[in-house]
């Protein structure tokens, strides 16, 4: 088969995607298939369970063409990469000739036209769609008489201001691309658009931690699982990694801990029996993380899971810097600039994580409207049933940020929250972590900002504070700002910010910046301009715009919502306020 052109990685993952018509060499295309992609191995469950939250806006509306109860019955999921040798195989698509000299609509792209141009056939570029997934190829009406049609494309992109006249009597046979065409599935009428408009192919995509190596997740078992994930995290990672967090575990631990090292679930029940006897075992509220109720604390373990995995393959904090090997005014730098600067941010906590594992995968697509409740979910699928999605997995760059609680706490506080379990003026991070967790519902990306619920305010915290970081450590890095990406845990007070690894981005850009000079990058993060140059406008509106605070799509995975500068810089802001014993 004839290669048409060559395109990168991450360009053919966002618009070389199936069903998706795409320009090539002057041409229109359709996309038919990814050829023999490569499979990428996943936790299926996790992927499930994360697919579930992604697509709850479709599922709620019953448009999600039936993935949700699919999903919930483990319906097959696989996750497939690019093969570079192979491609993608498109087909040309609409088949609407057009002559590029005369304009005429052909019949056939392999006869010569009649104005007697041979080989100059274009195609119409404007095509169909419904909300409910289908696409259509437009219908132009011949001239009776003449049996001919050439079009008249006016200077507004409008579909409805395309006239079709016979090149020989100058007769109009239509007026745009035919009006009140109902869709076969019966459910309204076709919209006219031109092929590369949002509206006609809006590909669908999700974000995940995922491990390259599964001992990885195994190891996670055999350390205690998820509780001992959650406890690693909530008392601050102080600890290398969850296996070295010095608490007991629960029965239920206990016996998948045994289970998972191979021995039979009976001969695990009655070992946990026997230490459960012998006082071996965490009795009932024995850490503050057992005062989370069920979703949240469900909830909370899945985000600690997710920062286990990433820091499982390496993990540098800041307090780790200035080994023996260090001297001078660097030593000096580590010890006593990092960490004041960090504290003047309001950051408990900043890691290197050089070989971040970050799963990229696009799981469907929409056509029309951008509301869930007005066009359906069409997910990919396997042929020989359940769902493929379309990605692709690397190991990069990546910060670990983490705010200060006792400060987040005070700050929820001072907005008129109140915490489960914590008070203003308490001193104990580990209470301050979990009231926030159990006090603070994180609302998902297409629910109302303006609530003014804790979790609403937390969420704009913390998603404001990364844009602000990912465009001052665009500048430090060397690093197009475009190319850096954020995974948010507001749950957990943390956020992730990565490097796209099919980006233009300097290799190292990161690492330099964390070893070298990460101080002047957060004295640079509070004390740079932090109105905006469309003030007072933006500040009266949202606080936050293309202007000041907003960042690319594949930046960003919450549409530039939940974003307002006044939770950092307002009168009370995070920036502006002190820990409880400062």
């Amino acid at each position: 088969m004839k290669p048409l052109a060559s395109r990168s990685g991450s360009q053919i993952l966002r618009t070389f995607l199936p069903e998706q018509t795409v320009d090539l060499r002057g041409d229109i295309y359709r996309v038919t298939e990814w050829s023999a992609p490569s499979p990428i191995e996943v936790d299926t469950d996790l992927l499930r369970r994360h697919l579930r939250g992604e697509i709850a806006a479709w599922a709620v509306k019953d448009n999600d063409d039936g993935m949700g109860g699919e999903l919930l019955r483990k319906a097959p999921v696989e996750v497939v990469e690019l093969d570079d040798r192979r491609g993608v195989t498109v087909e040309r698509y609409p088949q609407v000739w057009l002559c590029r000299v005369c304009k005429r609509i052909g019949k056939s792209s392999d006869r010569a036209c009649k104005c007697g141009q041979r080989g100059k056939w274009g195609q119409l570029h404007f095509v169909g769609i419904h909300d409910c997934g289908a696409i259509y190829e437009p219908w132009i009406r011949r001239c009776k008489e003449h049996d001919d049609v050439k079009v008249v494309i006016p200077k507004s992109a409008k579909a409805a201001d395309i006239s079709f006249v016979c090149p020989t009597c100058s007769k109009q046979t239509m007026q745009g691309l035919g009006f009140n065409r109902p869709c076969d599935c019966g459910k309204g009428t076709v919209r006219w658009n031109v092929h590369k408009a949002r509206t006609v192919y809006t590909p669908r995509s999700t974000v995940l931690i995922n491990p390259p190596r599964p001992e990885h997740r195994e190891g996670l078992k055999l350390a205690g699982g998820a509780r001992k994930a959650l406890v690693w995290v909530v008392e601050g990672l102080t600890a290398d990694r969850p296996a070295d967090v010095s608490s007991l575990p629960t029965r239920e631990e206990l016996v998948e801990q045994l289970v998972a090292s191979g021995l039979d679930r009976a001969i695990a029940e009655n070992a946990a029996n026997s230490a459960e006897r012998d006082g071996g075992l965490a009795k009932p509220g024995a850490h503050p993380i057992d005062r989370l109720s069920g979703h949240r604390r469900e909830t909370a373990e899945r985000e600690a899971v997710d920062i286990a995995m990433a820091l499982a393959e390496s993990r540098l904090p800041t307090t780790k810097l200035g080994g023996s090997g260090v001297s001078g005014a660097l030593a000096t730098r580590y010890r006593d600039s990092y960490p004041a600067a960090l504290a003047r941010a309001g950051v408990a906590g900043l890691d290197l994580v050089d070989r971040f594992p970050v799963l990229n995968a696009m799981y469907g697509y929409t056509r029309g409207d951008d509301d869930p409740a007005k066009c359906r979910l069409i997910p990919f699928r396997r042929n020989r049933g359940g769902y493929r999605l379309y990605g692709n997995l690397a190991e990069t760059e990546a910060f670990l940020i983490r705010l200060d609680p006792l400060r987040v706490a005070t700050w929820l506080s001072g907005r008129g929250h109140q915490l489960s379990g914590w008070k203003a003026g308490d001193q104990d991070e580990v209470a301050a972590r979990v009231a926030v967790l159990e006090s603070a519902v994180v609302p998902s990306k297409r629910d109302d900002p303006s609530d003014g619920s804790p979790g609403t305010d937390l969420l704009k915290l913390v998603h404001t504070y990364a844009h602000r970081f990912i465009r001052q450590t665009a500048v430090f890095s060397g690093i197009e700002r475009d190319a850096l990406s954020e995974y948010l845990l507001p749950g957990h007070l943390a956020f992730f910010v990565y490097a796209g690894a099919k980006g233009d981005f300097v290799l190292g850009g990161m690492q330099a910046v964390f070893e070298s000079n990460l101080d002047d990058l957060m004295h640079t993060f509070v004390d740079a301009e932090h109105r905006c140059p469309l003030d007072p406008g933006c500040d009266r509106g949202s606080g936050a715009c293309s202007a000041c605070v907003h960042l690319g799509e594949p930046s960003c995975r919450f549409f530039n919502r939940f974003l307002d500068r006044g939770v950092l810089f307002g009168q009370g802001g995070y920036l502006r306020i002190r820990r409880p014993e400062q």
